[in-house]
């Protein structure tokens, strides 16, 4: 594909408008530890994600937000608008998927708090273009995870009817806005050197950071749970994350592409899972 083939269908692929849908999940409390296909390392793995989803998303868009009045193209502020009240719905919906976790795992809640106190030394101490890099990076390794979701259905076979919805709702509209805060990169910081150096670092610290953090708090909550010696419970684990269901090993190729300089998020075009979004999430209760 030439150079101005590939930008024409970057900018066609980038103009998908994500939508801001107001929607609730009736989530059974009493399956909070083992929703998805009855294990708990499988549903706590899950659950343990989504502690990191709320405070994260306030980060992401507290990023994105500092730089809307710069952005001259109209239509790209009303994505980052749409974007922030996406990620504000995310926000709130797992605040309360996430009060089931601490429920039964307070550990969680610990964990919780220190992510909070972490990403408010970040607002404080970092400069507002390494928090934007940090937030694209995260929202590119978020988009990923939610496309390796939407085609492993494999991941969610069996699950907890609302639990499996709560998930492919996050991951459409993942994949929905997943150019937006990286398209605000580009918008304000270029594509020079100096710009592809501090998305680049974003990334790798970013994702050092976040496992850092992901691993122990997941042996914390199985600790907690009883579960960290039941070899049977991690060799289900490993065959729904890494062997049978290839979750993570499906992530490495489109992971590395972002150290690309010429990368951008809809090079991975997965739009066909948004063509039945609305019909898909209409089946949701909606908000009053």
């Amino acid at each position: 594909m030439s150079q101005n083939a590939k930008n024409h269908t970057r900018s066609k692929l980038a103009a998908i408008m994500p939508t801001r849908r107001d929607i609730h999940f009736d989530l059974a409390a009493e399956r909070i530890g083992d929703w998805n296909k009855g294990s708990v390392h499988l549903s706590q793995f899950m659950n343990t994600l989504s502690i990191f989803f709320p405070v994260g998303e306030r980060f992401f868009i507290d990023s994105v937000r500092y730089y809307r009045d710069r952005i001259t193209d109209p239509e790209l502020k009303k994505a980052v608008t749409a974007f922030i009240g996406q990620e504000a719905m995310h926000g709130r919906e797992h605040e309360q998927y996430n009060q089931l976790t601490f429920a039964r795992t307070p550990v969680s809640a610990k964990v919780e708090t220190f992510v909070y106190h972490l990403l408010e030394g970040a607002k404080k101490r970092l400069p507002p273009s390494m928090r934007l890099s940090g937030t694209i990076a995260l929202e590119h390794f978020t988009a990923l995870m939610a496309d390796s979701l939407l085609n492993e259905p494999r991941m969610l076979e069996g699950a907890e009817p609302h639990y499996a919805r709560i998930w492919n709702w996050h991951a459409l509209e993942e994949t929905e806005h997943k150019a937006v805060a990286y398209d605000v990169w580009d918008a304000v910081m270029g594509r020079g050197a100096k710009a592809y150096f501090n998305r680049a670092s974003g990334m790798v610290i970013a994702t050092t950071i976040f496992w850092s953090i992901m691993i122990p708090a997941y042996l914390m909550v199985l600790r907690q749970e009883g579960q960290l010696g039941n070899v049977k419970g991690w060799r289900f684990l490993m065959r729904n994350l890494f062997t049978e269901i290839p979750f993570f090993p499906r992530l490495a190729r489109s992971y590395l592409d972002y150290f690309r300089p010429d990368f951008h998020p809809w090079d991975h075009d997965n739009r066909q899972f948004l063509k039945h979004i609305d019909t898909y999430l209409n089946e949701l209760p909606q908000a009053a």
